[in-house]
């Protein structure tokens, strides 16, 4: 049924739901709100100070006296500080440098520092030196070195420790780093273990973020009618996600039909066909921050999956609840592998690669039923299960 303007009132939702429980899926507001977010400031702000503090615990377990962080994410996960994250992706302009044992110091692009008003976090904000070609011209290398004056001045204080984690720099600035004394760390590994450990303040961030990321689905089912483009498809996860007041999505994973295998291609103006099977991976960096990754199968027309789809489904849900019961908190990954359910030999040439804490899936020749599976990595992995 396609979403025409006597349903967009309707706070009951889709009636293409055939299962009650779906219903919770939708947006009881209808189509014409966008979901407000029911958690309290008062759990957000507990949230920033714990990622804050997850940040200093591992630069005193690495002996780091100042975490310097480009990368917006990270930035992100520091402060709840967000300003033109996209863009900063591959023009970086604004930095942050954290001390171990002093001030979080937001360094901000020209004119933007009242976005910033409010984050707790933030002790100081200083106008960012961008000496990127892009930004600064023939003026890139005296920006450079008083950026790099700028950042060892402040990191080292009364001259103590010169061991700086650094997220992501160009090779250039990293040099004038070293120049002036400093030790330069891995500022990524630092930054994705302390994000690891998740608080029940990030789990309710993150719970909400699901909710958005299930009503843009439901909002996908709802217009999976033949005669669509798998773009239109997609694009519904995009509005819902934009509208609800989360940022953006990573990828443009949605296929259908023939194009659901080999997996890794963007959608496009393929015009779905009744029957065929609709695969995506929401990939979607939703409110708060937090990523949705859920990935979701259903046919096109919301008709019965013939014998072959039927079987692709039922080796995908039976990894997925294999692997549900047998993944314990604690466990190595190469523990998990072990016991984990192993891809019928008839997949395997067509499986899609990746370690067990990504994982992957496509199982088929024509088509691919998009229910996640794992693929075992080497057992000699021995690296904690974050469970």
């Amino acid at each position: 049924m396609l979403r025409d303007e006597s349903c967009s009132t309707e706070p009951s939702g889709s009636t293409v739901f055939k299962d009650e429980r779906k219903q919770a899926y939708l947006n009881p507001e209808g189509a014409d709100r966008p979901l407000i977010s029911p958690v309290p400031a008062a759990t957000l702000d507990r949230a920033r100070r714990y990622r804050l503090e997850r940040l200093r615990l591992k630069m005193r377990e690495w002996d780091c006296g100042a975490l310097l962080l480009y990368d917006p994410v990270n930035i992100r996960y520091a402060f709840d500080s967000s300003n033109m994250s996209i863009w900063t992706m591959h023009n970086p302009s604004r930095y942050a440098l954290i001390l171990a044992d002093g001030p979080a110091i937001l360094f901000e692009f020209e004119g933007a520092e009242h976005v910033n008003d409010g984050l707790p976090g933030i002790d100081e904000v200083r106008p960012a030196k961008s000496w990127i070609f892009f930004t600064a011209g023939n003026l890139m290398e005296p920006r450079m070195k008083a950026w790099a004056d700028e950042i060892t001045a402040l990191a080292t204080g009364d001259g103590g420790n010169r061991r700086i984690a650094v997220d992501r720099l160009e090779p250039a600035g990293a040099f004038e780093l070293r120049e002036r004394g400093l030790t330069l760390l891995d500022g990524q590994e630092l930054a994705e273990r302390a994000r690891s450990i998740k608080s029940a303040e990030e789990i309710e961030l993150m719970r909400w973020t699901i909710r958005v990321c299930e009503a843009g689905m439901a909002r996908m089912y709802e217009i999976s009618e033949p005669g669509r483009t798998e773009r239109e498809i997609w694009a519904e996860l995009h509005f819902e996600n934009a509208r609800s007041g989360g940022e953006w999505l990573e990828t443009k994973l949605l296929t259908a039909g023939p194009r659901t295998n080999p997996w890794y291609q963007e959608c496009s103006d393929y015009v779905v066909k009744r029957g065929e099977m609709i695969s995506f991976d929401t990939d979607m960096i939703g409110p708060y921050g937090y990523c949705a990754d859920l990935s979701r199968s259903w046919t096109a027309g919301h008709v019965a999956m013939n014998a072959k789809q039927k079987a692709l489904y039922a080796a995908a849900r039976a990894q997925i609840e294999h692997n549900l019961s047998v993944i314990r908190p604690g466990m190595t990954f190469g523990e998990f592998n072990e016991l984990s359910w192993q891809i019928p030999e008839k997949y395997q040439p067509i499986a899609t690669p990746s370690p067990c804490t990504e994982p992957a899936w496509r199982m088929s020749g024509r088509e691919c039923c998009c229910i996640r599976i794992s693929i075992p990595i080497s057992p000699a992995s021995s690296r904690k299960a974050w469970c």
